[in-house]
């Protein structure tokens, strides 16, 4: 669902540089593919927070084409994302959080924060307040390559 498609082109200067298609405001480069798959990941909670800041609805991630790289995001950061989308489907804002959750404005402002690590169990109780669950499935890393299916 929020497994982000990344690809990668020459840059004029020696390096790649890093778009999402779901995410046109992202923005990043990498010295060659596997430092700019490092990148990727916080490029794309970078962007993340510009969505924040702009009071925008997070969304989906579309299915990859050949030859782009997928970009698993942690549950945290999925878990933020389902409660940013949550407050923005209510029209909230992050004081609206805090008053719904009883907790104070720099607790909550660290909720829907992508820079910020925030401890699962917060970010469950708080999906609770809106009626969600936190959903985590296990898989093997290579279970796309044995023919598992993706779970989302």
């Amino acid at each position: 669902m929020y497994d982000y498609a990344i690809r990668f082109e020459e840059d004029s200067a020696p390096g790649l540089a890093i778009f999402c298609r779901d995410l046109p405001e992202l923005n990043s480069y990498g010295e060659d593919r596997k430092s700019a798959i490092s990148e990727a990941l916080n490029a794309i909670e970078t962007t993340l927070s510009i969505y924040v800041d702009q009071r925008r609805v997070i969304p989906v991630a579309s299915a990859p084409e050949a030859g782009g790289h997928v970009v698993r995001l942690p549950a945290v950061t999925v878990a933020k994302i389902a409660l940013w989308n949550a407050m923005m489907q209510r029209d909230m804002r992050k004081a609206d959080l805090c008053r719904l959750l009883g907790v104070h404005q720099a607790q909550g402002d660290r909720l829907v924060d992508f820079l910020h690590t925030s401890k699962i169990e917060q970010l469950e109780a708080a999906l609770k307040a809106f009626d969600l669950r936190l959903s985590v499935t296990v898989q093997p890393y290579c279970a796309e390559r044995m023919g598992f299916p993706r779970h989302r």
